[in-house]
């Protein structure tokens, strides 16, 4: 089973998205990027484990002003934020347990 992402077009829709949820994960993907398009459904699975996490996904190629303004160099680039504020980031080679670990404790942390 894999959740779905929101998909986001503008960069107005992820300001909205990340302001309008307390914890507010964004996956930045470009077109063409067969690492970004084979870690998005890993990415998806994982966060089943994580169900008050809200997942959106937007394509770099789409709206270039997303890596501007978070300083994204290499994609896929996997965002987490809480209450606005980024907590998490991880780019290019991602680890999934490593990526886990550090999501959950921040999760974990939020919940309480």
């Amino acid at each position: 089973m894999m959740r779905t992402f929101e998909e986001l077009h503008t960069i107005e829709d992820v300001d909205s998205f990340i302001a309008s949820h307390p914890l507010s994960f964004v996956y930045i993907s470009r077109t063409g990027c067969s690492v970004c398009h084979a870690l998005l459904p890993q990415v998806g699975e994982l966060m089943e484990k994580f169900p008050e996490i809200r997942l959106a996904h937007i394509n770099s190629a789409e709206v270039e002003e997303v890596a501007e303004r978070f300083t994204v160099f290499s994609v896929p680039a996997l965002l987490l934020f809480v209450d606005g504020k980024e907590y998490l980031r991880e780019a290019r080679a991602v680890h999934m347990s490593v990526f886990e670990e550090k999501l959950q404790k921040i999760y974990e942390g939020y919940l309480r």
